[in-house]
């Protein structure tokens, strides 16, 4: 997010001052971005979700234009499933993206069966499949063909970690303070620990989030990425699988040690896995990893703009699985409010700090 919004500032003709970045982890072993599962959607519940993940399929498109990198973009599509419980709430969540003017169809258990064969549709009393505009890419190229193009354009990235954030400087861990007229926040899933410096209260959070990379014996063939009633959800990766689910409540601490959680792949991710694609009974796991969720846990949609008494403090934070696919009109987003003093492409104002004081939440209902 914050390479994205580097690169948008320094590829605006009217801004002319100077970028710098601040990374504490210069080798991103940690960071969101490069342990993402790196899909994108327009399958939310919220309007301006689907916008900005519009803009950002749009920019993937481009990317090879844009910023010389090939991202491998795939657009299976996403099949959300619903038990009888969860109809409503997918057939609400249908009606908010087709009046956003999206790609999708609803399949009863038959129609489910007829277009994907491999599937179980038991259990499941209505489907949501996007045809358009929704897959994966390579999520660690776009972070880093970012990076590569903001610093081309004369972008400055300092390895260092920010100890102490003002209103208009930061102090770093190496006793520098750099001072700035306008200071954006997008420290991932330690954001609210950066914001805590200056005794701001952030609801940003690194939640802990298994992804395993698994092998099949006969492939089920053409598969979107599939959303299971109880949230495990996977898709194909090259020659192999990845699949994931939610923690079991009670088992998703914030700050949890970046330790993959094997127990969910035994508990939680193949029975349900298994269960609904019967090919995958034989399934084998052969890697996995872990990465953070900036997890806001207000209403897990991003923080975004200026602080209502700070005006040089911007947030770009607490997408909460969401940042990758949503980083390429968030940094334009951002760009725009730093050089022009207002939004132009997408207006994000409902995504303000506002509604965190004033305690009126955005809920998306579609978080995976």
């Amino acid at each position: 997010m914050g390479s994205s919004i580097a690169y948008h500032l320094k590829n605006d003709p009217n801004f002319t001052g100077n970028v710098v970045v601040i990374e504490r982890d210069p080798t991103y072993a940690r960071a969101s971005s490069a342990l993402s599962a790196s899909s994108i959607r327009q399958q939310f519940s919220t309007p301006l979700n689907i916008h900005l993940s519009r803009y950002g399929i749009g920019f993937l498109r481009q990317a090879s234009t844009l910023l010389d990198v090939d991202l491998g973009l795939k657009e299976p599509g996403y099949l959300f499933l619903a038990s009888d419980a969860g109809e409503a709430v997918l057939r609400a969540n249908h009606a908010v993206q087709k009046g956003e003017g999206c790609a999708v169809e609803l399949l009863d258990p038959a129609a489910l069966r007829g277009r994907f064969p491999w599937i179980s549709a038991e259990g499941v009393r209505l489907a949501s499949h996007g045809v358009a505009n929704e897959g994966w890419f390579d999520g660690p190229a776009l972070m880093q063909a970012f990076r590569r193009k903001a610093r081309e354009l004369g972008a400055r990235y300092v390895a260092d970690e920010v100890l102490k954030l003002r209103p208009n400087a930061v102090t770093l861990r190496s006793g520098t303070t750099i001072e700035a007229a306008t200071i954006v926040l997008a420290a991932g899933p330690w954001s609210g620990e950066v914001a805590a410096t200056a005794g701001i209260a952030l609801p940003v959070e690194p939640r802990r989030r298994s992804v395993f990379v698994f092998d099949v014996r006969k492939p089920p063939g053409l598969m979107p990425l599939t959303i299971d009633p109880s949230g495990t959800w996977c898709r194909p990766e090259g020659r192999f699988y990845i699949g994931g689910t939610t923690p079991a409540e009670g088992n998703d601490p914030p700050t949890a040690p970046l330790d993959v959680q094997h127990q969910e792949w035994d508990d939680m991710v193949w029975p349900a896995i298994a269960h609904r694609v019967p090919a995958f009974e034989a399934a084998k796991v052969v890697n996995s990893w872990a990465g953070y969720y900036e997890y806001n846990t207000f209403d897990q949609n991003g923080i975004v703009g200026r602080h209502p008494e700070i005006d040089s403090l911007i947030f770009a934070t607490g997408f909460s699985g969401h940042g990758i696919q949503q980083s390429p009109a968030v940094g334009r987003a951002v760009a725009e409010l730093i050089v022009h003093g207002s939004y132009r492409t997408l207006d994000l104002s409902p995504f303000g700090y506002e509604r965190i004081s004033a305690g009126k939440p955005i809920r998306e209902l579609n978080v995976v």
